[in-house]
């Protein structure tokens, strides 16, 4: 039983002429009891809570930073109408901060033998998977005094997708793309490209494009146009080890580099290319391989939804094995993971020499543009020794990104904001070059 602020308010009343008056316990007795009476009726005349139904519907993923509905609908089997109030209780992070004391709780009216219909608002902070916990219900009186109360699991759950916020970078990467693929500009040349077809000879062209047989049959000029190979191999390595976990600015390293993945998917996928996922750090965490242009796409968005970084060390041998056995011999590997010189020279470089044999690697990383503001610091004494602590910290980012090209490796070092086109300008650049 749960009494209500009514009754408290009530019983004060009652009692206070009776203090005033006849301040005795006959008197206090005479007061409450018919209030205590009030209070047992009203309690048996609630709609019982153990025999309501519940069902769920509504969304059951959705982009982070967007909302989300979830349906919960309340059956009241019994005689009696339903007067409750219901929390709908989901994960802290399913809303903003300070947004779930109202978005979770509902007042209704179920006549007997009646359904009603409840809708919750979700606003996750964070991805993952957000899993509906309980509904706890409370069932008054028709007089208000006295509740009964309950709970019911009744499971559902969202899954909190990446926002993607790098796809405004994509329509203008695709316009380059056609550049390449032959479409709007008129000739492309690179040792990797496929031959596209023939058209009449431009002062300006290079000669050795010119194609001889064809002039002769045509009595003109003619010149082979190129277009960037297609049906190219990329495969996407995301180190979720502690280095990931770090928060560059609002953002963890680790959204930072899935928001760069996405963008690249979406670009090559366009291109022509296949393109995997690993997700690794002491284990795989996600596997994402052979989907169709059309597929792939959603199924890496889902698969690293519910990623969250390890606070572990990353294994470079283990990484690198997996990336060898999951990559064609001749692909792109990109490995999104964090320029700490420690953790390239000591672990992940001697992978990536072996690696870079077989395939074309490019580290992409995230920068931090506090650093930046620290190295321009003047005028205090702080100020002095921040800005060279910022100069030797961006002294041993440039070393080790200097030791990975050494190397053959690419390299791709930016902000979390400019990360995902940087990214994938560099992989059109590769595209240009008849590297890929």
């Amino acid at each position: 039983m749960v009494l209500t602020g009514r009754t408290a308010l009530l019983a004060a009343l009652g009692s206070l002429p009776v203090g005033i008056l006849a301040p005795s316990w006959t008197g206090l007795l005479a007061a409450n009891a018919p209030l205590s009476l009030a209070i047992l009726c009203d309690y048996a005349l609630a709609a019982p809570v153990r025999t309501l139904q519940f069902t769920r519907s509504g969304d059951t993923s959705v982009r982070l930073g967007e909302t989300a509905e979830v349906q919960l609908t309340v059956t009241n089997p019994s005689r009696r109408r339903l007067r409750a109030h219901l929390r709908d209780a989901w994960p802290p992070s399913s809303w903003p901060s300070g947004e779930d004391q109202t978005a979770s709780r509902h007042a209704l009216t179920v006549p007997a033998g009646e359904r009603r219909r409840l809708t919750t608002f979700l606003r996750p902070t964070r991805r993952g998977d957000r899993r509906a916990q309980q509904v706890t219900v409370r069932s008054f009186g028709p007089l208000g005094l006295a509740a009964r109360q309950g709970n019911h699991h009744v499971p559902w759950a969202v899954r909190v997708l990446p926002p993607f916020t790098s796809r405004k970078h994509l329509p203008s990467r695709l316009a380059r793309l056609r550049e390449l693929d032959g479409r709007t500009s008129v000739l492309t040349r690179g040792e990797g490209t496929e031959f596209d077809s023939l058209r009449e000879y431009i002062p300006g062209d290079d000669t050795r494009s010119i194609d001889w047989r064809a002039t002769a049959r045509q009595s003109a000029l003619a010149v082979r146009t190129w277009r960037p190979e297609r049906d190219r191999h990329i495969l996407l390595v995301l180190d979720t080890g502690r280095t990931s976990a770090g928060r560059v600015g609002n953002v963890p390293r680790l959204d930072a580099s899935l928001d760069a993945a996405l963008l690249l998917t979406a670009l090559a996928t366009r291109a022509g290319d296949r393109v995997a996922l690993l997700a690794y750090d002491r284990r795989v965490r996600a596997h994402v391989q052979r989907k169709s242009a059309g597929e792939v796409l959603p199924a890496m968005v889902n698969a690293l939804a519910p990623i969250e970084p390890e606070l572990v060390e990353t294994d470079a041998q283990g990484l690198g094995a997996a990336a060898l056995a999951s990559a064609p011999r001749g692909s792109l590997i990109v490995l999104l993971t964090g320029l700490d010189a420690a953790p390239v020279e000591d672990g992940l470089l001697p992978v990536l020499r072996r690696v870079g044999r077989r395939h074309t690697v490019l580290v992409a990383s995230v920068a931090d543009p506090h650093i930046k503001e620290m190295t321009e610091a003047r005028g205090t004494v702080d100020a002095i020794y921040e800005a060279a602590s910022g100069a030797q910290t961006q002294a041993r980012r440039l070393r080790t990104a200097e030791e990975l090209r050494r190397y053959g490796v690419l390299v791709v070092d930016a902000t979390p904001d400019e990360l995902a086109p940087a990214l994938a300008d560099a992989y059109l650049a590769l595209k240009a070059a008849g590297r890929l």
